[in-house]
């Protein structure tokens, strides 16, 4: 089995290497990586986002109708493997471009499509993930945050904890209990949350490096739109 890379894809990293090395932002010198504070950082990488979605290289593997490249799996590689060499970052919205959004051009739906997607890729509403919580940890079927519907709105009370980006997030896709007494790998929902909701506070985690890119986020009696369910009722192992 031949592993090198066939003559068209080398075609293909020169071009990635030419764009990037021709775009890619200023290196920030050792003075400046010791000193420059994470809000600098955060816009500095999103400045970079842009000019790479301006160029059509953000959303590598979504489909060209929502806005990505379409890439095959090598040519992905290839970028990725490019980014590495010049130490340069994806950008910025990871999270609703490698979970979010996958999620909703599978579960979403068109209004749900037409509202997100376009946001998401472009980095213009940052997305946070609600998974992990104080007594549950990485077993999400032992997650307590609930999620109860109240005629047109979910009221939606609890804790996450250990959220990435959710102090600069402008959404969670959350997932919650929506049926307390189903057995507790069953009764569970997605929702998709306005984080500027009356309701939600978030607490950012300081780490021992100083930095603080995880978060605490608490839920109480939130009201989110029925219609920001994200998939079937109670059927989160889908999403």
């Amino acid at each position: 089995m031949d592993f090198n890379y066939s003559p068209e894809q080398e075609a293909y990293r020169a071009q990635v290497r030419a764009w990037l090395e021709a775009n890619q932002p200023p290196p920030l010198t050792a003075e400046e990586r010791e000193r420059i504070s994470e809000d600098l950082l955060w816009e500095r990488n999103k400045r970079w986002h842009k000019k790479l979605y301006a160029a059509g290289w953000v959303g590598m593997n979504w489909p060209k109708e929502y806005g990505g490249r379409g890439a095959t799996f090598i040519e992905q590689v290839i970028f990725q493997q490019e980014l590495g060499r010049l130490g340069l970052p994806m950008g910025i919205n990871v999270l609703g471009i490698i979970m979010t959004g996958p999620a909703l051009m599978q579960w979403g739906t068109d209004a749900q499509k037409q509202r997100y997607l376009q946001p998401i890729i472009a980095a213009d509403e940052i997305w946070c993930e609600g998974m992990s919580e104080p007594g549950a940890g990485s077993d999400l079927a032992a997650m307590q945050t609930r999620a109860d519907l109240q005629g047109d709105y979910f009221v939606v009370n609890g804790q996450k904890v250990w959220t990435t980006h959710a102090h600069r997030a402008d959404f969670c896709q959350l997932f919650v209990r929506t049926d307390a007494d189903a057995p507790k790998h069953k009764g569970m929902s997605c929702v998709l949350v306005d984080m500027h909701s009356a309701g939600v506070t978030v607490r950012p985690l300081k780490q021992i490096s100083g930095d603080a890119e995880f978060n605490e986020i608490f839920f109480e009696d939130v009201r989110v739109p029925k219609e920001n369910l994200l998939g079937p009722l109670n059927s989160v192992w889908q999403v």
